[in-house]
């Protein structure tokens, strides 16, 4: 994965490549290249206004968490782009306590100067994996 440098890079990228690669980095729980996506003050939501962090340090400790899920990943369903808005649906794998599933994910992104400047996420549709059977 090539090194997100945001003095040569964060102007010239469209707001998709910018949260194209946050995906990218999220998905190979690479934290430093997923926070380099992300304004140094950005802020991240649980819609419709439930503040989740704000900036680096923050989102570093969350995502720290969440990148120590065995079967994390995040596969794109569908991507709308507005100008410096992305609107990402997802389905995420998870490990919950109660075992490994997915869930639906709504993102909203606003890009500005090439970094994420807010995030604002709606989960939904809980599905545990069922059980391997015993043979």
């Amino acid at each position: 994965m090539e090194t997100f440098n945001p003095a040569t890079t964060a102007m010239h990228d469209s707001p998709e490549a910018v949260v194209q690669r946050q995906l990218d980095a999220y998905n190979a729980r690479d934290i430093d290249a997923l926070l380099a996506t992300y304004a140094p003050d950005a802020r991240q939501y649980e819609h419709p206004g439930k503040l989740l962090a704000t900036g680096a340090a923050e989102m570093r400790e969350r995502m720290a968490v969440r990148f120590q899920e065995p079967n994390l990943h995040a596969r794109l369903l569908q991507r709308a782009v507005m100008g410096n808005i992305v609107v990402d649906h997802e389905e995420v794998t998870r490990t919950f306590p109660d075992g490994t599933g997915t869930v639906n994910m709504v993102a909203v992104y606003e890009v500005v100067d090439g970094r994420i400047a807010s995030a604002s996420v709606q989960v939904s549709n809980k599905r545990l994996h069922a059980a391997a059977e015993s043979v």
